[in-house]
């Protein structure tokens, strides 16, 4: 019997969105767990593979459940279980692999660019026709690099997407639907108006470049069970 994903939610607001339809449509069962207020698991062994999801919270408040976060990719990476970590948990893997979490210079929120390296080319993102895809960002830290870690994109400010044996981290945001940005844009109202965010522009990007971004959902998922023999 396959074992399930277990999935890490932040905020409920941030789901695994389109990755929710492709885990299921290949028979895996999914374990949610509200990380805020259920308790994280720290043995990975039970499941096939883990998602950490994206929040606003930060690595470096260093809160409880963060910690235990970091704890299972540190376990995750010893046992060598598949562990993909979005945004937040990027960074979440980004600090359990010895790199440092800090406040960028900048947020990137909205559809941005990003550059695929040649490494990403022929690991996660095999398959993308287009090196520079638009993608959907909502982000303010950042991170350094672990030293063991290969670089797989990069924006013109950050590092985007990175792979530390078997943990995948990307910053930016793959699973989003129209109806998860649609979320976003009332549940993050306050900082959309201190960042001063073209909400017009941010729907009108989104009508031009979801369907594709779908696309790079499904292709980046496939890699990823490709790589893991999921």
């Amino acid at each position: 019997m396959t074992k399930p994903i277990l999935c890490l939610q932040n905020i409920p607001c941030e789901t695994l969105g389109t990755f929710e339809g492709l885990f299921l449509n290949d028979g895996f069962d999914i374990e949610k767990v509200n990380a805020t207020t259920q308790r994280v698991p720290i043995d990975p062994t039970p499941y096939s593979a883990i998602v950490i999801l994206g929040g606003p919270m930060s690595v470096y408040e260093n809160s409880g459940f963060i910690r235990d976060q970091i704890s299972l990719a540190r376990i995750s990476s010893k046992k060598k279980t598949p562990l993909l970590g979005i945004c937040l948990g990027s960074q979440i893997i980004a600090r359990s692999s010895g790199g440092t979490v800090f406040k960028g210079p900048k947020k990137e929120i909205g559809w941005h660019e990003i550059m695929i390296e040649s490494s990403g080319n022929e690991d996660l993102f095999s398959g993308f026709q287009n090196s520079r895809p638009m993608v959907f960002q909502w982000h303010g830290d950042t991170f350094s690099l672990p030293k063991t870690a290969r670089i797989l994109a990069r924006s013109k400010l950050y590092p985007e997407a990175f792979a530390v044996g078997s943990l995948i981290g990307i910053q930016f945001h793959l699973e989003v639907t129209d109806k998860m940005i649609q979320s976003w844009l009332r549940t993050y109202k306050s900082e959309v108006v201190s960042e001063k965010i073209d909400v017009r522009k941010m729907v009108k990007e989104s009508a031009a470049y979801l369907k594709e971004l779908e696309q790079y959902c499904s292709l980046v998922y496939s890699n990823f069970c490709a790589k893991f023999s999921l």
